[in-house]
């Protein structure tokens, strides 16, 4: 049973490995297309504080030195490294069969990794600055090699907390932010690295760790700089787990110092230096499956195929689940036309299908109506008979004009002689100041259709040209300024439509109120007023008081006219007999006061 389990795990384990290559050349197009990928990949993050040594990890378990060294240098861009296990040629494999590969330059492969370390610099400036800049824009490296096992790192940008250079206040925060967007995946297994010369309980990457991770189970820990402790101090005690215990342990390391980076000792002669280390140290001699750079990587290898085989179920299910959303999408797409006769024959497909989509909606008959809310033509019919009448109804014609507005334009108009008829100047004037009012709402309703049309536009193109993105984009824009050129003449012919109303004005339409119709609407106002006030005085119940009710009934009592010829109006107040001339205006009188409007009042005093 045991031999069953164990031939299970490595099946699994080879599978996982084996869908290793087909993960990242996934990554590799989603990183060029720009598209996030939907599905975790597994992979190996490195987390650390800056100068912490997980740069050199990273390194070691590659094999070779290709990342930028200097005492002012860190990682300031996360650096994708996959890993490929390649074919050994008919060389040793140490030299002939490794090189690698960047994706933002496809096709040119690194020999000399001496040129990967430039590039790598280079590429960093391009995207985060020459100065102390960080960008979450990652850097992707191929290195393709007989020494490696197919794997995926990612080296982060050390945590750092006071800015220096071009960085921003929040570095820390951001750099935090970037870090937990790699880590947060159940996916990704983390390199907590912590150098040894310092107090694990206050270790960055554990914390930050901790957040994602809270029981350990996908986090290995890494202690660097053994060799640098303290005399008379040791990491036992964080090796076996003793201090912050982690389900998979820790793994000590020995870094190159700047001295050996300088002087340029290779990482196959710092990994026998480290082995000769350990095995002289009375404490670590004792651990030794949980030392060395070689232990790392067995370990990271045991584990991941662990973690793979762990995740394989869940993966083939999101798998699974993305196939069958892409064959949906892919089968609404239609099929794929080779000759131009046939591309150009679905063209005219599309076209149409968005034309016959914009005419239905306009006309009501389209199959994917809203339920909600109105549109299309229906939204149009509420434009015109509901807001653009509401808007002309709440324009008062006589806002802005007082009686003082009303003489003195009567006044201005006469000139410096007396004149005997009211002229038309003045009520020309001031109707075709009212009129042009309602200019602001015209030109409103005008820019409402023009909305609802482009929203229209939008709707089909989403609904009909989803297939064919760039032309979406192009019969949008044509649309736009289709549109757009039919506003400007719109709102042309409404000014002039307004102009014509403001020259001529028709005082033939039955609703305008003129001299002979004004005279009957008086006269009708004067007999309803002398009915009121006879009614007011009989229920006042004194008998003796007729006389006084009388006269103080005269003075609220209106004129009473009668026309005679050639214009003249002769009226009778308070026993005085005047004679009026009277035009198209209404002229009123009470006891001390003359109104000319052109609409009716009753007396001043009443």
């Amino acid at each position: 049973m045991a031999e069953a389990r164990d031939s299970d795990s490595q099946a699994a384990t080879a599978l996982g490995y084996s869908l290793l290559p087909a993960v990242n050349k996934l990554q590799d197009i989603c990183a060029q297309s720009g598209i996030p990928l939907p599905i975790d990949l597994p992979q190996v993050a490195v987390v650390g504080s800056q100068s912490s040594g997980k740069s050199s990890v990273l390194e070691a378990l590659v094999g070779r030195d290709f990342l930028p060294r200097g005492p002012d240098t860190c990682t300031r861009r996360p650096m994708v490294l996959q890993l490929i296990q390649s074919k050994r040629g008919d060389g040793d494999g140490s030299e002939e069969d490794e090189y690698g590969e960047f994706l933002h330059l496809p096709g040119k492969k690194f020999y000399d990794f001496s040129e990967i370390r430039s590039e790598i610099r280079a590429e960093t400036e391009r995207g985060a600055g020459g100065n102390k800049g960080v960008s979450d824009r990652p850097i992707r490296l191929k290195f393709h090699s007989p020494n490696v096992l197919d794997i995926t790192l990612v080296d982060l940008p050390g945590i750092t907390k006071v800015p220096v250079g071009d960085q921003p206040y929040d570095i820390e925060s951001r750099i935090r932010s970037m870090i937990l967007s790699y880590i947060r995946p159940h996916s990704c297994l983390i390199l907590a690295v912590t150098p040894a010369n310092s107090d694990l309980a206050n270790s960055d990457a554990l914390q930050i760790a901790r957040n994602v991770d809270p029981d350990g189970s996908r986090t290995i820990g890494v202690i660097t700089k053994l060799d640098i402790m303290d005399r008379g101090t040791d990491a036992r005690d964080l090796l076996l787990g003793k201090v912050i215990p982690l389900r998979h342990g820790y793994v000590g390391v020995v870094n190159r110092d700047q001295e050996d980076i300088m002087c340029g000792r290779s990482i196959k002669d710092a990994i026998a230096s480290e082995e000769k280390f350990f095995c002289s140290h009375h404490v670590y001699i004792n651990l030794a499956d949980r030392c060395g750079i070689p232990q790392l990587a067995k370990k990271l290898n045991q584990i991941l195929g662990k973690h793979i085989q762990e995740n394989l179920r869940e993966l083939k299910s999101r798998i699974r689940m993305q196939l069958v959303a892409v064959t949906e999408e892919y089968a609404s797409y239609g099929e794929v036309t080779e000759s131009k006769a046939g591309q150009g024959a679905l063209l005219l497909n599309f076209l149409s299908k968005y034309s016959k989509a914009f005419t239905s909606l306009i006309e009501g008959k389209s199959q994917e109506m809203s339920t909600s809310e109105l549109s299309g033509g229906a939204r149009i019919h509420f434009i015109f008979h509901s807001i653009f009448v509401k808007r002309l109804e709440e324009v008062d014609p006589c806002e802005g004009i007082t009686d003082d507005d009303i003489r003195i334009a009567i006044q201005n108009a006469r000139g410096p002689r007396s004149a005997l008829f009211v002229p038309m100047v003045p009520f020309e004037v001031i109707v075709r100041r009212q009129i042009a009012r309602l200019l602001d709402p015209s030109r409103q309703c005008a820019a409402f259709i023009y909305n609802e049309l482009v929203k229209m536009s939008h709707h089909c193109l989403v609904t009909k040209l989803q297939r064919c993105p760039v032309l979406q984009k192009r019969v949008d824009k044509v649309m736009d300024e289709f549109l757009r050129g039919n506003l400007e003449p719109a709102e042309s012919i409404i000014e002039h439509i307004i102009e014509m109303q403001m020259d001529y004005i028709n005082t033939s339409n039955p609703n305008f109120i003129g001299g002979i119709k004004a005279l009957e609407v008086a006269g009708q106002q004067t007999r309803s007023s002398w009915v009121s006030v006879t009614r007011l005085g009989q229920s006042d119940g004194v008998e003796g008081d007729t006389s006084q009710a009388s006269e103080r009934s005269s003075r609220y009592r209106p004129k009473i006219v009668r026309s005679v010829a050639n214009g003249l109006i002769r009226s009778v107040a308070n026993g005085v007999i005047r004679d009026q001339v009277y035009c198209s205006y209404i002229f009123c009188q009470c006891d001390s006061s003359w109104c000319h409007r052109w609409k009716l009042w009753t007396p001043l005093h009443a």
